[in-house]
């Protein structure tokens, strides 16, 4: 469904821009299974950074004024909403880590029979297929087999975020396990997603009616934890002269303005989509640079530092997740070695991470402020 290279992210860029006002706020909650949908399919895009979210604000504003497009608009600011929540909130990726061993440990009789789509509720079983052969849900879809899974399955929800994480070509960590707690009334105490036939028979013109199958009367689960709120790390918006640059899944453009690397890197690992092995060795190869794929990052990293002759690597910054945790080894062993690593973080995250402390709403009222800065 998806060809992992900018130029492609860009042309479906220009393709969705014209439609990004009213036809997308207007069919965007529709799921019309192989018709053609309302949504942008941006997000593989967006995920890996082959596009930035500037990039495609600034398309879409060359179309419609700000209101016009605030459906849209918004959903690309809840992006960096949950990534900048995330990495304020470090517990919940540690607390939910520790809640998916423990369910893997006991595991639910129903999750084989959820995660093979033979569960015996068709609109769920056909996502469950859906998501497994192609990568990819509506987001709408995202939301009501999330709601099934929890309240109607009664399945840990760390189980069903950690289905969508190895399956989407664009499961986000910060997104993924956000969007689960949401739907389950943890990211916002007592207030959670339920799933109704009413709803998916509507939103599928009718193609679904899962009535009387659904638990539409469910408490929101509870989390007794208190996450508290830890700063944002202090990360330079530019890289030292002469540096390696390293090309990740996370982030897939090229560097930030001012920053010309003396060699490029694409780091790989083997558990990454299809669609993020492909992006990262399409951005490296594209720039002159290497490959790797493997968990040895910090020996590839030390064998291309020495042959450009520097000591300084340099990559844009790694946000809580999979990704960072297995850097941090990575770089404790190269500065084991004297090879100073820095992570250049993005302007638009420097601008967007310090307002998701709280609610989206708090961010929210920025976004005129963001769209003046970025348009200007």
């Amino acid at each position: 469904m998806f060809d992992p290279t900018r130029a492609a992210g860009l042309q479906r860029l220009a393709s969705f821009a014209p439609h990004a006002g009213r036809t997308y706020a207007n069919g965007r909650n529709y799921d019309r299974g192989t018709a053609p949908q309302a949504v942008s399919g941006l997000s593989p895009y967006l995920r890996h950074r082959l596009i930035s979210e500037v990039e495609v604000l600034r398309a879409v504003l060359a179309h419609h004024s700000p209101p016009d497009a605030l459906s849209f608009v918004q959903e690309v600011f809840w992006r960096g909403y949950f990534k900048g929540w995330l990495q304020q909130h470090p517990s919940v990726w540690t607390q939910y880590q520790a809640g998916l061993l423990s369910a893997y440990q006991d595991l639910p009789v129903d999750y084989i029979a959820a995660v093979s789509g033979q569960t015996g509720i068709a609109c769920f079983d056909h996502w469950s297929a859906q998501l497994r052969d192609t990568g990819y849900l509506h987001n709408h879809a995202r939301m009501w087999f999330a709601s099934i899974w929890i309240f109607t399955l009664r399945l840990p929800w760390e189980l069903g975020a950690d289905f969508f994480l190895r399956n989407l070509v664009d499961a986000d960590p910060a997104s993924n396990t956000l969007s689960w707690r949401w739907v389950g009334g943890l990211h916002t105490r007592g207030k959670h997603y339920l799933a109704t036939a009413e709803n998916i028979a509507r939103f599928t013109n009718g193609y679904f009616d899962p009535k009387g199958q659904l638990n539409e009367n469910a408490a929101p689960l509870v989390d007794q934890a208190d996450h508290g709120l830890v700063p944002l790390p202090k990360a330079p918006d530019h890289a030292p002269d002469r540096a390696l640059w390293l090309i990740t899944e996370e982030d897939c453009l090229a560097p930030p303005k001012g920053v010309t690397p003396a060699g490029v890197l694409g780091i790989i690992s083997p558990e990454a989509s299809e669609f993020a092995q492909n992006a990262v060795r399409a951005t490296a190869l594209a720039a002159g640079g290497q490959t790797y794929l493997g968990h040895d990052w910090s020996n590839a990293i030390r064998r291309a530092a020495r042959q450009i002759g520097t000591q300084q690597v340099a990559c844009s910054y790694l946000p809580a997740g999979p990704m960072a945790e297995g850097f941090a080894t990575t770089q404790r062993r190269l500065a084991a070695s004297d090879i100073a690593v820095t992570q250049v973080i993005r302007p638009y995250d420097a601008m967007v991470w310090p307002h998701a402390t709280k609610g989206f709403f708090k961010l929210k009222k920025q976004i005129p402020g963001f769209l003046e800065r970025l348009t200007a």
